[in-house]
């Protein structure tokens, strides 16, 4: 057993300990046919940045497969007080790492600090190497090779003041990573963070839950997300993870092989109704080609069309957005994100400029129209929107009954909940709109 470590996007902690908790309560039979017996309750702390769970191989591959919010699944390897690079060497140099690989296995190193006294990450990096590198070479006369893009065995260092602890990555492409998306459009959301928005809401695809729409779906991440849960499609199904060329796993991939194809035997039909489109026609066509890439494409409704003209696909129900800017902002064929300055056609986050939606008057009228087409149409559902602007309750005139805060990579945003009531409704004469002259 071991203290396994799944780094999360900060504020996510809380949603992934009660996932993890809900994994550890799952025992397939692969699993229980090698542990007669395990605790009724998995062992699982929060911490800042992550969770720390009890587990074995097996957990740790379940993990892998199972998780939608962590980032990856770590196995921490040995813990020690430092104080420069040599300390580092040396404690490399105590791991027993013939147990992880052979000279032809391929590695790499990757290290992250906060608030260390290292004058270069590089240098450590490399210095971590080395003693892995000459701990082979001393029992076995010959020292493994680098791959820095896909190696058998990723080792991750993370340095603190004082102390550092040396982990192997078990997943090594980050888990969100599913391995379906294909196309992406401008500024994709991450998988994982599409997953802490539905796991906030608290939407987890039974059909008690109620349908799901995003009017605003871009590439299509948080429909295909809440498809595959109602489908009860495992996240990690459609990938590898390093674990499998790992030498501590290669008596477990038998019961790896089981536990995919239970995984596989769960699949349903999809336990409630998912909606998505994009007013740009080619964005809702991406996002069909990722939900047919993610064997999802049946289970999806698409349709492109103008969220400020989209009528409800149900009477009740939750819509989750990303809200739209530059070219899906426009009207359907007149939008060109390409002519706004700093566009980035390969920008993996959103613009900076997302956070000054106040100063953006295409921005201020697209959310007060969408408040009064929400109040005209959309009674009795519950809207999430994530921002990173704090005043978009202002913009949208409406009163949110929740905030969420959660980071898109480097940026700090909020997930809204705003509950709509139609107009003239016996919420009030504003059918629901309150004016905030200031956020919280």
């Amino acid at each position: 057993m071991a203290a396994l470590f799944l780094p999360c996007a900060q504020g996510v902690e809380e949603l992934l300990l009660a996932e993890v908790q809900r994994i550890g309560q799952q025992q397939p039979a692969a699993e229980s046919r090698q542990h007669k017996s395990r605790p009724a309750e998995l062992e699982a702390q929060a911490t800042r940045g992550g969770v720390w769970v009890q587990g074995d191989e097996a957990m740790a591959m379940r993990l892998n497969l199972q998780s939608r919010l962590a980032q990856r699944v770590l196995w921490p390897l040995i813990d020690a007080p430092y104080r420069d690079e040599h300390d580092l060497y040396d404690m490399a140099r105590h791991v027993p790492w013939g147990k992880w690989l052979t000279p032809s296995h391929t590695l790499r190193v990757d290290v992250s600090a906060q608030r260390s006294p290292l004058r270069s990450l590089n240098f450590c990096a490399l210095r971590i190497k080395d003693a892995i590198c000459d701990t082979l070479r001393d029992s076995t006369g010959e020292r493994p090779s680098v791959d820095i893009r896909q190696p058998d065995l990723p080792v991750a260092l993370f340095a603190g003041p004082d102390h550092a602890t040396l982990y192997v990555d078990t997943s090594g492409e980050p888990l969100f990573k599913r391995g379906w998306r294909e196309f992406k459009g401008e500024a994709p959301l991450k998988e994982t963070l599409a997953a802490a928005m539905l796991a906030a809401a608290g939407w987890q695809g039974r059909s008690e839950d109620g349908p799901l729409l995003d009017p605003c779906c871009g590439a299509g991440t948080i429909a295909i997300e809440a498809a595959q849960m109602a489908c009860g499609i495992a996240p990690g199904s459609q990938r590898h993870f390093s674990f499998e060329r790992q030498l501590p796993f290669q008596p477990h991939l038998a019961a790896w092989r089981e536990m995919k194809r239970e995984a596989q035997a769960q699949v349903h039909a999809p336990a409630v109704a998912v909606f998505a489109g994009d007013v740009s026609f080619r964005m809702t066509d991406f996002a069909q080609r990722n939900a047919q890439l993610a064997g999802v494409q049946d289970a999806i409704e698409f349709k492109s069309a103008d969220a400020l003209q989209r009528l409800p696909p149900a009477a009740q129900g939750t819509m989750l957005i990303n809200p739209p800017y530059g070219e899906r902002m426009e009207a359907k064929g007149t939008g060109s994100a390409q002519s706004r300055p700093g566009y980035d056609r390969h920008a993996p986050q959103p613009r900076p400029a997302r956070q000054q939606f106040e100063a953006d008057a295409s921005s201020s009228e697209f959310f007060s129209a969408l408040a009064a087409h929400w109040k005209s149409h959309y009674d009795q559902w519950t809207a999430w929107l994530l921002s990173p602007d704090m005043k978009l309750p202002h913009a949208l005139r409406l009163k949110e009954s929740r905030r969420v805060p959660m980071w898109n990579g480097g940026i700090e945003c909020r997930l809204f909940r705003f509950d709509i009531t139609a107009r003239g409704s016996p919420a009030g004469d504003a059918g629901g709109i309150v004016p905030t002259p200031h956020a919280r």
